[in-house]
């Protein structure tokens, strides 16, 4: 029995959808019908500690997530894949990268960076973190106060009030445990950069034309480590670019999925 709730649509080959903090699985519902529709098997996990997932035992740290995830592939007998993260979800992608790269036949990471977080950065993390542990009950304020001005882009800030409804009742919906632990683990990861130098498969990166939270620089940063790499910048969307703008974001994965397929080495 997997420890992990998923989402299982489709039959063919493998592809498993990371989603974001504070999301759950159903962040990438309009990216799994486009799947199913190209002939695809998906995955989606509410990640571990999120929707009906519990948190992992021990101390906060992404490993334990992916290890969770993985056993969890294993256990269906499933051993290859592809695998798309956003934000956290593409820090996700990186750690299975490390540990479990036989894995993956294409990864695509969206809307995240490569590097570790600045000392600025990380103090905002545990900071944060102590906030929703003190205060459990203020956790979706917290959450608002703190990241609804920058998590989505200003166009959809102008122009889609349906998506900032949604993403705050995400912010209320999660445990103030959970809060606690990703930015724990977030705060502690390492960098990434030459794990991606080290990635021979295909891979993606895509990203949000108006995402300040992991913005163009660190998209080049990404590129450049990358051997095996295409680009796809979203317009009119921010760092939730799967439901800013989701027909775009569709497209692109599905594409870029179909292309490791026809190299044969999907699984």
């Amino acid at each position: 029995m997997t420890r992990t709730a998923w989402s299982d649509t489709g039959d063919g080959p493998v592809v498993v959808l990371l989603h974001a903090f504070p999301c759950n699985h159903r962040m990438w519902d309009a990216q799994v019908s486009g799947f199913v529709e190209d002939g695809w098997r998906v995955l989606v996990p509410d990640l571990p500690g999120f929707g009906a997932s519990p948190l992992p035992d021990g101390e906060p740290a992404l490993s334990a997530a992916v290890d969770l995830i993985v056993a969890d592939l294993l256990e269906l007998g499933i051993d290859r894949l592809v695998v798309a993260g956003l934000s956290v979800g593409g820090y996700l992608v990186m750690e299975w990268l490390r540990r479990y790269p036989e894995m993956l036949a294409g990864v695509a990471l969206c809307d995240t960076k490569a590097t570790a977080d600045a000392p600025d950065a990380r103090s905002g993390r545990l900071a944060m973190a102590e906030s929703v542990l003190v205060d459990p009950a203020r956790t979706g304020v917290i959450l608002r106060e703190r990241m609804l001005g920058g998590i989505v882009g200003a166009t959809t800030h102008g122009e889609r009030p349906d998506v900032l409804v949604q993403v705050e009742a995400w912010m209320d919906a999660v445990p103030a445990q959970t809060v606690a632990w990703y930015q724990q683990a977030m705060a502690a990861r390492p960098d990434s950069l030459t794990t991606l130098a080290e990635c021979e498969i295909p891979s993606l990166v895509l990203w949000g034309d108006e995402d300040t939270m992991s913005d163009d620089a660190e998209q080049r940063r990404m590129l450049e480590a990358l051997p095996d790499v295409r680009d796809a910048k979203v317009p009119r969307a921010g760092h939730l670019s799967a439901i800013e703008n989701p027909g775009e974001v569709t497209k692109r994965l599905v594409s870029f999925a179909a292309e490791v397929r026809r190299t044969g080495n999907d699984g």
